[in-house]
C-alpha cells in the first residue's frame, strides 16, 4: 500500500517507540513483584516512549499542536493541526507480562481525525488509516465485520475498575448487552479493541470514561474499514465526549438501542 508522507512519520514514530516499550516488556516479568517496583518501571517505559514520539513528529511538523496522555497538551503555531499520543495504550497488560498493549497516535484535522496508526510490538501488528484511504493491518485491506445481529456478534467492551468510572450504570449496561450477544470481551486497551472491530475480529465495541488520546486512531480505523463510530446517543463528536460504540451499520445500532433500554 501507498502511503502518504505524513502517515509515513506516524508509522515511523510508533514502530520506534513501539521497539521501546518491547525491550521494557521483556524486563517487566524480572521485576520484583511490588507496586512500588513494576509501577515505576512501567510508567518510565511510558514516559520513554512518548518523549521518543514527540521528539519523532516534533522534528517532522515543528508546527503542530500535541495533546498527550503523559505531558498533556503542547500548543503549536498551527491551530489546523493537532497529534493525539498514548504511548503505551493498555497499562496494566504491560505490567502483568500480557501481550495486549500498544501504541496509538491519531491526527487531527481543524476537529477531525484524519489519520491514525496503532502498534502492538509484542503481536508485530501495525494498524494505519488515512482519511479517503481505508485502513490496513501489515498493508492487509481492512473490513469491519459483516455480522447483522446481535445474537451473532462478539463485542468488545471496557470494564471500569477501583476508583474508575460508574460501576452502577455499567453493570446496567453490560446487563443489556450480555443477554443478547454471542459473546463480550475485555482486553484491556481501548486502541486495540477498535483496531479489533475495523478488522472484522469484533463485531462491535462500546465503552464509557475514554480520552481522545485512546479512541482518536481507533476512530478513523474503523471508519476507513466500513464501520460506523458515534458516542452513546448517536452522537458524531466521539472525541469530546469520552464515550463510543462501534461497529458496522447493523451492529452499532443495535449496540446503541440495546445500551438504551430502560431499566
Amino acid at each position: 500500500m501507498a502511503r502518504s508522507a505524513i502517515l509515513n512519520v506516524m508509522v515511523q514514530a510508533a514502530m520506534k517507540a513501539g521497539r521501546s516499550l518491547a525491550r521494557d516488556f521483556g524486563e517487566v516479568q524480572n521485576l520484583q513483584v511490588s507496586l512500588k517496583g513494576p509501577g515505576d518501571y512501567v510508567s518510565q517505559a511510558d514516559k520513554k516512549a512518548e518523549e521518543i514520539i514527540y521528539s519523532e513528529l516534533k522534528r517532522a511538523r515543528p508546527d503542530y499542536s500535541f495533546l498527550m496522555e503523559e505531558s498533556g497538551a503542547v500548543d503549536g503555531t498551527d491551530g489546523q493541526h493537532r497529534w493525539l499520543v498514548d504511548p503505551l495504550d493498555g497499562t496494566t497488560n504491560f505490567l502483568h507480562g500480557i501481550p495486549m498493549f500498544a501504541v496509538s497516535i491519531a491526527l487531527e484535522r481543524q476537529g477531525q481525525i484524519v489519520a491514525g496508526v496503532i502498534f502492538n510490538p509484542a503481536m508485530d501488528e501495525l494498524y494505519t488509516a488515512e482519511r479517503g484511504g481505508g485502513a490496513f493491518l501489515n498493508d492487509r485491506r481492512l473490513r469491519v465485520s459483516g455480522r447483522t445481529k446481535l445474537v451473532d456478534s462478539i463485542i468488545g467492551t471496557g470494564v471500569p475498575h477501583l476508583g474508575r468510572g460508574d460501576h452502577g450504570n455499567y453493570l446496567l449496561q453490560l446487563r443489556n448487552i450480555m443477554g443478547e450477544v454471542s459473546g463480550v470481551r475485555r482486553m484491556g486497551a481501548a486502541a486495540l479493541d477498535l483496531a479489533y472491530v475495523a478488522a472484522g475480529r469484533f463485531d462491535g465495541f462500546w465503552e464509557d470514561g475514554l480520552n481522545p488520546w485512546d479512541i482518536g486512531a481507533g476512530i478513523i480505523m474503523v471508519r476507513e474499514a466500513g464501520g460506523y463510530v458515534t458516542d452513546l446517543n448517536g452522537g458524531q463528536d466521539v472525541v469530546e465526549s469520552k464515550a463510543i460504540v462501534a461497529g458496522n451499520e447493523a451492529v452499532q445500532k443495535a449496540l446503541i438501542k440495546a445500551l438504551k433500554k430502560p431499566v
